[in-house]
């Protein structure tokens, strides 16, 4: 009888977890974004590298862009990945992997897009190159400097945690040039 009802309570703490909206966290993740995150926003290597990418890309058509997903996508799953490759050997990529690595397990995944929402640098492979399509996008550089949005809480599979997206636009002197994107465990949040 005593395991039956240990295994309801752990099905309904479970549960709400997984039912859990982005707002049960808002306050937290907001915290998170305004205390730590925006620090780094600043920094050299992440505003250099949004810049010289943004000046690269400048000339994409959406044709182009949509040329550079499919790339990525159909090199996520080969054994060939110059593309992904050289997107995680970049400085950029480099400084995130260690933030990441730094968290000891708050942050699950931190990427960087540019003003098209494509993939400047990255702690680890995402399954598409472009975000420019996405609410993580749109709802930061769209909307202004220190703009931020926070998705709903779901379970990465990858990693068996519960996260929330936090993102934030990233500008240079008022003009936004991009915005990170950072996988957040809400299950280690206030720890």
């Amino acid at each position: 009888m005593k395991l039956s009802k240990f295994i309801v309570a752990a099905f309904i703490s479970v549960f709400s977890l997984q039912v859990a909206s982005a707002n049960e966290y808002e306050a937290p993740l907001t915290d998170l974004a305004n205390s730590q995150v925006k620090a780094w926003l600043n920094d050299a290597v992440v505003v250099d590298a949004i810049k010289a990418q943004n000046a690269k890309n400048a000339g994409l058509s959406q044709g182009d862009i949509d040329a550079l997903d499919k790339q990525w996508r159909a090199e996520t799953g080969a054994s060939s990945q110059p593309m992904i490759e050289e997107t995680l050997a970049n400085a950029l990529s480099a400084y995130l992997a260690g933030k990441k690595d730094a968290s000891q397990g708050l942050f699950t995944e931190i990427f960087v897009m540019d003003n098209k929402g494509l993939n400047v640098g990255q702690s680890d492979v995402t399954s598409d190159y472009w975000q420019g399509d996405e609410g993580k996008w749109k709802n930061t550089f769209s909307k202004g400097a220190g703009a931020i949005d926070i998705g709903d809480v779901e379970q990465d599979e990858s990693t068996q945690t519960f996260q929330s997206q936090l993102s934030i636009a990233i500008d240079d002197g008022g003009t936004v040039i991009g915005a990170i994107t950072i996988g957040v465990n809400v299950e280690m949040l206030g720890q």
